[in-house]
């Protein structure tokens, strides 16, 4: 299969194929999952046979082409994988910033660091 070009994680398409890493296509891409503010790639929400859908995290892609994603992984651990649900946590205060007044209000709160968006 002609994978094409190498590209980066913000043009990939919905429905490019998935391919694992014993060379059997597992799938399509449903979408990316990423903090594109801040240039992060997260990894790939893909739809695999059946309908269902698998979280495929950053370190398990090896290359994103204009016709294929291929995966580190193989297809047995791409059926094992978690199914998304939920959004990362991310910091409300900036980490740099955590000894000030602001962090120590939060502690005292018991609000905590961290939210879920």
């Amino acid at each position: 299969m002609d994978e094409g070009a190498p590209i980066a994680y913000e043009v990939l398409e919905k429905g490019v194929a998935v391919i694992a890493s014993d060379g059997e296509h597992v799938g399509t891409v449903n979408h990316v999952v990423a903090a594109e503010e801040k240039d992060i790639f997260h990894g790939l929400v893909i739809t695999i046979g059946g309908g269902g859908r698998r979280f495929v995290q950053a370190a398990d892609v090896a290359a994103l082409h204009e016709r294929g994603v291929d995966l580190t992984i193989d297809s047995e651990a791409v059926r094992a994988l978690p199914e998304p649900g939920g959004g990362a946590a991310m910091f409300v205060e900036d980490p740099s910033q955590m000894k000030g007044w602001h962090h120590w209000a939060h502690k005292a709160l018991l609000r905590g660091d961290w939210k879920r968006e």
